[in-house]
């Protein structure tokens, strides 16, 4: 069965994706493990909320996308790589969605989007707020790690001749 490649709107996604996922946890886990000045760290914690609140509507988007596209079960005669492959890819939408919705429910402060638009903190109660933030740190770690098996699969598969990369252009 040969497969149709990624709309222009799928690679799109991709790529916002990729950055700015990259971007929140490398730079996140950057001030958190790295002693950096208080302004640094506070200016990255600008950055990341602003970025990350905007990019919530984008994720849905993508995953919307990405459920309504899905191709045929596991069940189905597919090759066990493949399920593999669909398998980490869900599960790197789940982490994504993990970390997006405890990033939110951590915020002991109103969410400040790039100081045009102030949101309130969902909770009040600073217990469930604690609770959320080691959630969203452990989800962080996790999907760090995901995200680093992805490129490593891409590679390997590039080195292998398969050019999966090419789907991924426009």
């Amino acid at each position: 069965m040969k497969r149709v490649g990624y709309s222009r709107l799928q690679i799109a996604l991709h790529w916002i994706s990729a950055a700015v996922i990259l971007w929140a946890l490398l730079s996140g886990f950057y001030v958190s493990v790295i002693k950096v000045a208080a302004e640094t760290k506070s200016i990255v914690g600008f950055i990341n909320v602003s970025v990350t609140a905007l990019f919530i509507p984008v994720f849905i988007l993508r995953l919307y996308i990405s459920v309504r596209g899905s191709h045929t079960s596991c069940e189905v005669a597919r090759p066990f790589m493949e399920c593999l492959a669909s398998w980490m890819h869900k599960s790197i939408y789940l982490m994504t969605a993990v970390v997006l919705l405890t990033g939110i429910l951590m915020m002991d402060r109103p969410i400040n989007i790039f100081d045009l638009v102030l949101i309130p903190a969902p909770l009040n109660d600073l217990q469930w707020i604690e609770r959320f933030f080691v959630i969203h740190v452990w989800a962080c770690v996790m999907l760090l790690v995901q995200v680093a098996l992805h490129i490593a699969a891409v590679i390997k598969h590039e080195m292998c001749g398969r050019r999966i990369l090419k789907k991924m252009v426009f």
